[in-house]
Formats: structure tokens, C-alpha cells, sequence
């Protein structure tokens, strides 16, 4: 059930939308003016506000800035019976979900309200997200010697307009340090909007980051706005942009280019003012290379870049980091800290932690669930990453079998590349188990991994295992 804020001057309009949106099973306030409406939402920011463009005293749109300014996510669709170019143009830019013109068809508007409502959950679940602990907290922890050149990066770009390309492995904290630019720059009171390019199907990101006319697709019954258009005046984040497909890459660089786009099915260019950062875990240059990403774009974006370094090469952070990801962890489930026992902070510091900051929080989370107060100990944190507690010893069977395999390889294959013939074969392993484990879904198995999914289909069909992958 959300709660919806109606600001019009026309009590029987505020009446009939507190009817219909109540039998809908929302709650709803009304208010009858644009300065009682900035007051509603001083009082409380609602889930979505839907506002009348023209009103005395106040209009639609100066109420609108107000509310803006005292909380940046609030999702507005402005009313108008005075549709025009710039009417359309000023809400949009100025981050309206949408606007609608009076007098409308009921089914629409509903259906209006329900994108936007899922639009506001989205919002309040991500700023949620952010304050959670490390990978966790939206908080970069460490003080490492290359963290500290993190930060000497991030304050230097920050308060400019750059445009910045964070590169680092998966789990290292590209999208924490994307906030911390945004959090210090200019723009901090507007919009913050991450757009993962792996987690949005590729037939569909086009329409999320641009937004759609009407009839530009069977089905698309009234225009939409962007994620783009509806970060206007903030951040915006390109999460994972080396998996981006080559065609939506052109309609980026114009975006970098020229601050303009067009909407899927339209005609005319919409100017935004928006700060674009960018992530990657990808080897660019290669994928330049071989055709998979454009080269004018990647000069475009490899103008101020971020390197974030592995757990393993800040070595010297991983106790503050799992001090700082236990405390929240342990308030989060009304315990108190157990701490680490002596062995088990030796296998923090000793572990590799391929998967980085995000495994050592997974780790450090598993493992709480299971513990009963004591220290936390080696062999619950070996159950937790997955290695089993005796996944050391010589004794263990499965051990024994693949150092067996190794053994077989060398001496059958002496002087014939053995070590890549076994990185092979582990591989194999390891990427049809990860297709096992999510039934053949290419895009889950990749983000399992850690990987691209242009890096998964190369394995794909290095490996063999083609016939055993769905395309999903």
C-alpha cells in the first residue's frame, strides 16, 4: 500500500482521485494549493506526488523545486490542461516522472501510477541500500596506500562535471566509489541513478535509459519517460558499460557528445543535463580490439579513470573491513559482535578472496548466522566460503582425486603447455558447474562468476559446453 499526495485546486478532482485511488488500496492525503502541498511534503515525503501544472498563487512546477529540494526522490507526475512543447520540456528536465494531460483516461493514469510507484520503491530501496555496511553500507572502508590514492582521486574530480570510468574486478566497490563522487560533487541534492547494463535485458535498455513514444512498439499505448530524462540535473551511472550492445553505445557517445537524445520512436532530440560516471570490470582495450565496444566511445570515456584494487592487493584493510561489516551485521540481527577468533583472522588475511570486498561480506554474514556467540572461528568461516573445514588436508578424498588428475596431465602431456591444458580443465569445471547451478541462464551464470557475459560465451565455446546454456 503507498501513500499518494494530490495537489490540485479543484476540490472535485481532489475528491474523485481520493475515491478511486483509496478503492486501489492506497492511502491518500490531498492538498489544495502548491505551498500546502510543499507543506505536505515537509510534513512527510509521500510515495508519489500527482500535481496540477496551473494554480493560483503557487504553480505546479515552482511546487515541484520546492519538494525537490527538501528530498530529492520525490516522484512527481505533474497534470496540465495546457499541454505544450515547453510545458512537457520544463517537467521533464526538471525530473517529473511524467505529465499528463487533462482530461484522461482513467485505465491510463492508473497504469501511470503503478510505473511510478515502482519507480519510487526502486528509489528508496537503492538510497536503503547505500547506507549499509562497506559493499554493504554504501560506505568506502580502508586505509590502505592504494585506497588512499582512491580517495586522493575522488576528491580531486569529484566537484567537477567529468566524466569518469571506474575500472576494477567485480566486488571491489566501483558503484560506492560512483556515490562518493556524486555524494561530493555539485549535484549532490539532485538524483543519483545507477543503470546496471548486465541486469537489464538487451532488448530493453535501449527503452530504460531513453524512454519510449507512443506506437514506437506493439504495446507501448502512452509515452515514458527515461531513467535518463528522470535523473535531469543529477549523476547518472552506467554500471558494467562494457557489456553494453555496440547499438545503444552510439546513442551514449551522442549522449556524451552533444547532452541530447532521442526517445525510442521519436523524432526529435530532448536536451538533459546529467553527469554520466561509468563502470567496468571488462578489458576494454581487448574488447576495442575485437569489435565488441567502439573505440570513439572508449577515448570518450578513458579520459579521467579509477582504478579500484583487489582485497588481495589491500591486504592491510581486510580486519578493518570485516570489523566494519560484522558490527552492522550483528546490529542488523540484534546480536552482539562475536569478533574473530586468532585462526580465524589468519584465514581472512590468508584467503585470496577472488570475489573481493562483496565475498569477504557474503562470508562474514554466512557465517554469522550460524554462530552461537563465540568468536568467530576458521573452520565457520572455511563452511562459509564454500571450501568445507578440512578442505585442506591431505587426507581429503577430493583432494586427493584432482591432485591425482594434475599428476596425470604432466607426465601423459610432459613439454605440451600442462598448465594451460589444467586451467582449462578446472575451468571447464567451474563454468559448468556455475550453468548447472543456474539451470543454463547465461546472464545468471555470468554474474555468478563474476564475469562478463561476452567472456562467459567465449568459455562457452571454448569449453564445449554450448549445447548445455539457454539464452536468457
Amino acid at each position: 500500500m503507498a501513500e499518494i499526495l494530490i495537489v490540485d485546486d479543484d476540490a472535485q478532482l481532489r475528491q474523485s482521485f481520493e475515491k478511486l485511488l483509496k478503492q486501489e488500496g492506497h492511502q491518500v492525503r490531498v492538498a489544495s494549493s502548491g505551498e500546502a502541498g510543499v507543506a505536505a511534503v515537509t510534513l512527510a515525503v509521500p510515495d508519489l506526488v500527482i500535481m496540477d501544472m496551473r494554480m493560483s498563487g503557487m504553480t505546479g512546477l515552482e511546487a515541484f523545486q520546492f519538494m525537490r529540494d527538501i528530498d530529492s526522490r520525490v516522484v512527481v507526475i505533474i497534470m496540465t490542461a495546457y499541454g505544450t512543447t515547453e510545458t512537457a520540456i520544463e517537467a521533464t528536465k526538471m525530473g517529473a516522472f511524467d505529465y499528463i494531460l487533462k482530461p484522461f483516461d482513467i485505465p491510463e493514469m492508473l497504469a501511470l501510477i503503478k510505473l511510478a510507484l515502482e519507480t519510487s520503491k526502486r528509489s528508496r530501496e537503492h538510497a536503503e541500500d547505500r547506507e549499509q555496511v562497506s559493499l554493504v553500507t554504501g560506505q568506502l572502508v580502508g586505509n590502505s596506500r592504494p585506497m588512499q590514492e582512491v580517495y586522493k582521486a575522488i576528491g580531486r574530480v569529484a566537484a567537477t562535471d567529468a566524466l569518469v570510468l571506474i575500472r576494477g574486478e567485480s566486488g571491489t566497490g566501483k558503484e560506492l566509489v560512483a556515490q562518493a563522487l556524486h555524494k561530493h560533487s555539485l549535484r549532490q541534492d539532485r538524483p543519483f541513478m545507477t543503470i546496471n547494463c548486465v541486469a537489464i535485458p538487451d532488448t530493453l535498455l535501449e527503452s530504460e535509459l531513453f524512454g519510449y513514444e507512443r506506437g514506437a512498439f506493439t504495446g507501448a499505448n502512452r509515452s515514458r519517460v527515461g531513467r535518463i530524462e528522470q535523473a535531469a540535473g543529477g549523476t547518472v551511472f552506467l554500471d558494467e558499460i562494457g557489456d553494453m550492445p555496440l547499438n545503444i553505445q552510439a546513442k551514449i557517445l551522442r549522449l556524451l557528445q552533444e547532452k541530447q537524445f532521442e526517445r525510442l520512436g521519436g523524432g526529435s532530440s530532448i536536451p538533459v543535463d546529467v553527469r554520466i560516471l561509468a563502470a567496468t570490470n571488462r578489458d576494454l582495450e581487448k574488447a576495442v580490439a575485437d569489435g565488441s565496444f567502439r573505440e570513439d566511445l572508449y577515448y570518450r570515456l578513458n579520459v579521467v579513470t579509477i582504478g579500484l584494487p583487489r582485497l588481495c592487493e589491500r591486504d592491510d584493510d581486510v580486519f578493518e573491513l570485516a570489523d566494519h561489516i560484522l558490527t552492522f551485521l550483528s546490529a542488523e540481527m540484534e546480536m552482539a559482535n562475536p569478533g574473530l577468533a586468532d585462526d580465524g583472522k589468519k584465514f581472512l588475511y590468508t584467503h585470496a578472496w577472488p570475489g573481493n570486498v562483496r565475498e569477504l561480506s557474503n562470508t562474514l554474514q554466512k557465517a554469522l548466522i550460524f554462530n552461537r556467540g563465540a568468536p568467530i572461528t576458521r573452520d565457520e568461516l572455511t563452511q562459509a566460503v564454500g571450501l568445507g573445514a578440512d578442505r585442506n588436508s591431505p587426507s581429503d578424498e577430493s583432494d586427493k582425486a584432482f591432485r591425482l588428475e594434475i599428476r596425470q596431465v604432466l607426465t601423459q602431456h610432459a613439454g605440451e603447455n600442462g598448465f594451460e591444458m589444467l586451467m582449462d580443465y578446472a575451468g571447464r569445471l567451474v563454468v559448468g558447474e556455475a550453468l548447472e547451478i543456474t539451470d543454463g541462464n547465461r546472464t545468471r551464470a555470468a554474474k555468478l562468476l563474476g564475469m562478463s557475459r561476452p567472456t562467459l560465451a567465449a568459455r562457452i565455446e571454448k569449453y564445449g559446453l554450448k549445447t548445455q546454456t539457454k539464452f536468457i
